[in-house]
């Protein structure tokens, strides 16, 4: 006898596969798992821990990614951040599966099906104002080229901004803007005011007001922006090594450390910290190129970097004429 009641045994029948470390009979950890039979047995002695498992997976194989997507039958997985609605679309093309014209009869009741799912689709004006929304974060998330979580995180901000009342009386577009510059701050990936506005019809004015009305109003907080987050997403458009985008944030950690970095524009502190990196391991780039890649103007990269250069003490290369 193992020393354990019977009642005790039959537990690890009811345990989950993922849970089963040991044999409860001998003790032994090697274990085979039956996908056919949905057994869990010990390789030891022969005992079977766990019987009758349900196999979540798909009951069909798929040997690439092509196959598997042919053969999935589920659509997209359906997130906190969306209201619950139809996921379907019903296409505005007269024509069936296999590409026949549809007769007058299945066209006018096509269009009464269509009709009946527009109205379906959202049955609120919270679920509409959501649903354009929706689509004006993806057009400016396409265009900014930012990753999902921040759309994800922008979205969850709109809703909460929404459920507030701070969406009313404004125009959805700004208030969209100001979301994703809200979410772009607080995940750290480097995106500016003025770029984001460049994006919208709203005007930067407006769409400042809407993320002020937004930090005061809600409970979102924001770290202020750091020169060092910008500073990878400058080199990587100017095409510098990765030791060129170390040695900028080494002076920005410097400049940091002896303050005199507060105040200032962070995009343009990176520039001027990149322009000097650049000089010092060879890879020149002009005071235009670095500007334009930071979106700053050139007086402003020429300032900060003899500020940065003077209080450092960084002596810099003279470039050949």
């Amino acid at each position: 006898m193992s020393g354990k009641t019977i009642d005790e045994e039959l537990m690890g029948k009811f345990l989950p596969v993922e849970e089963i470390k040991t044999c409860p009979h001998c003790g032994s950890d090697k274990l085979i798992y039956d996908p056919v039979r949905g057994e869990v047995i010990c390789a030891i002695c022969g005992y079977v821990i766990s019987e009758r498992e349900i196999d979540k997976g798909p009951e069909w194989r798929a040997f690439d990614g092509e196959e598997k997507e042919k053969r999935s039958r589920v659509g997209a997985p359906i997130t906190r951040y969306t209201p619950d609605a139809l996921a379907t679309d019903i296409d505005w093309r007269s024509r069936d599966a296999a590409g026949r014209e549809l007769g007058l009869r299945k066209k006018v009741e096509m269009f009464r099906l269509r009709r009946w799912h527009m109205r379906a689709h959202a049955q609120s004006s919270l679920e509409r104002n959501l649903i354009q929304a929706q689509q004006e974060l993806d057009r400016m998330g396409a265009q900014l080229g930012l990753p999902r979580r921040v759309l994800d995180r922008a979205r969850e901000i709109y809703r909460r901004a929404l459920e507030t009342g701070l969406v009313r009386g404004r125009s959805i577009e700004s208030v969209v803007a100001a979301a994703i510059y809200a979410a772009c701050r607080e995940l750290k990936v480097p995106r500016t005011l003025d770029e984001i506005s460049k994006y919208t019809r709203a005007g930067r004015k407006d769409v400042a007001r809407c993320y002020r009305l937004m930090l005061r109003e809600t409970s979102i907080k924001v770290p202020l922006p750091s020169p060092m987050d910008f500073a990878p997403r400058i080199g990587n458009v100017l095409k510098l090594s990765a030791a060129s985008v170390r040695d900028a944030i080494d002076v920005l950690k410097q400049a940091q450390q002896i303050g005199i970095t507060a105040g200032k524009d962070p995009a343009g502190l990176a520039a001027a910290a990149i322009y000097i990196a650049a000089l010092r391991r060879g890879e020149v780039r002009t005071q235009k190129e670095v500007a334009r890649a930071a979106q700053v103007t050139e007086v402003t990269v020429r300032n900060r970097y003899k500020e940065l250069a003077k209080r450092l003490k960084i002596d810099l290369p003279v470039k050949k004429p």
